[in-house]
């Protein structure tokens, strides 16, 4: 059975072109004009959906300095404390439902991901039309149920996902009668190093988990996300920011506007291309068909002459006999006279 999915006017299925978000994660740099002016840029981009994050540095994590709470995995956010980083990139509240508001009227969904019990209430009195569950909350089991419950399509990502954890995660939500999921590959380094992405995961999750696949991609350029929907994924999330050189959080591995354009006109190409599984010819193969390679006379020859390398030739276009014949007309006789570019016939090979 095909698997189809609605988030707002968009259909998500395994034969809809991929449905494509722009996170704005923390790249307004706390300025809500800036957010705007990313909406919008999302929008002439191309984008489907812009993605924001809903959170507080205290719903997200504690005010404390222990070690655990210190950032040291060797990310671009290093030395600084979980509280201090979400200070900086967190969405302020107030603005998001006017942000929605105002994408809506652009004509892009804007959805969310919440990161506790009052963030997803805060969204549902928003009325997003889906929710995002990010790569570090995919172990936030009572936050994905509370979410599932709610009957509206649930994206999981899976960057620091086990398969027990994707498991687990996905049986929440069936649990909760939810079965609008979207897996999505992930890996959550910043920048992603192209080795660790492995691509060939998606349709091995598809196949798997019995869902629709996608990509949150943190790597660098468009080159990962166009090769993954060749894979089959159906959504692709890539970060976006004005100017990289503006800085911000997330700013080193986010995409500018021109860029992020690229990335999807280049999937729109690679989606046209991709087509479906034939070996029928389109009209214009046909027709190309006509300069492939067939049997024709050499040389000027005379009736009686014996066929021989040098007077019979495969050569294009396609107007004579097919090359297998080749090897049986040799060393015939034509039975009449023919000149230099007759198409070879088999009224000129007698018996």
């Amino acid at each position: 059975m095909e698997r189809e999915i609605r988030i707002g006017d968009k259909i998500i299925s395994e034969n809809s072109p991929a449905f494509i978000v722009a996170e704005m994660s923390g790249n307004h740099n706390m300025d809500f004009d800036r957010a705007v002016e990313i909406l919008r840029a999302a929008k002439e981009a191309g984008a489907d959906a812009v993605k924001i994050q809903t959170y507080t540095a205290d719903t997200i994590t504690l005010d404390c300095d222990d070690p655990c709470f210190r950032i040291t995995q060797g990310t671009l956010w290093d030395g600084i404390t979980l509280h201090k980083l979400y200070e900086k990139a967190y969405t302020p509240w107030e603005w998001q439902p006017r942000l929605k508001k105002l994408a809506e009227d652009m004509g892009l969904l804007l959805f969310s991901s919440p990161f506790d019990f009052s963030s997803v209430d805060f969204l549902e009195e928003m009325q997003v039309p889906a929710y995002k569950v990010a790569s570090f909350e995919i172990t936030d089991i009572p936050l994905i149920r509370k979410i599932a419950r709610l009957g509206k399509p649930v994206i999981l990502a899976t960057g620091i996902a086990r398969l027990a954890d994707i498991e687990l995660a996905l049986q929440t939500c069936r649990e909760e009668g939810n079965e609008q999921v979207i897996l999505l590959k992930c890996c959550s380094a910043y920048p992603t190093p192209y080795e660790d992405v492995n691509l060939r995961t998606i349709p091995n999750m598809r196949e798997t988990f019995n869902c629709l696949t996608g990509l949150s991609d943190h790597t660098m350029g468009s080159a990962v996300a166009v090769g993954a929907v060749a894979l089959g994924a159906r959504m692709v999330e890539k970060h976006m920011t004005l100017r990289r050189s503006d800085g911000g959080v997330d700013a080193a591995f986010s995409m500018e506007p021109q860029e992020f354009k690229e990335m999807v006109d280049n999937i729109r190409i690679v989606e046209k291309a991709l087509g479906r599984a034939t070996y029928d010819l389109s009209e214009k193969q046909v027709r190309e068909r006509e300069h492939s390679r067939s049997l024709f006379i050499a040389k000027d020859m005379k009736a009686g002459e014996v066929f021989t390398p040098e007077n019979l030739r495969s050569v294009r276009p396609a107007d004579g006999l097919h090359t297998k014949y080749y090897e049986q007309l040799l060393g015939r006789k034509i039975t009449r006279d023919a000149k230099l570019g007759t198409p070879m016939t088999w009224e000129l090979a007698g018996d």
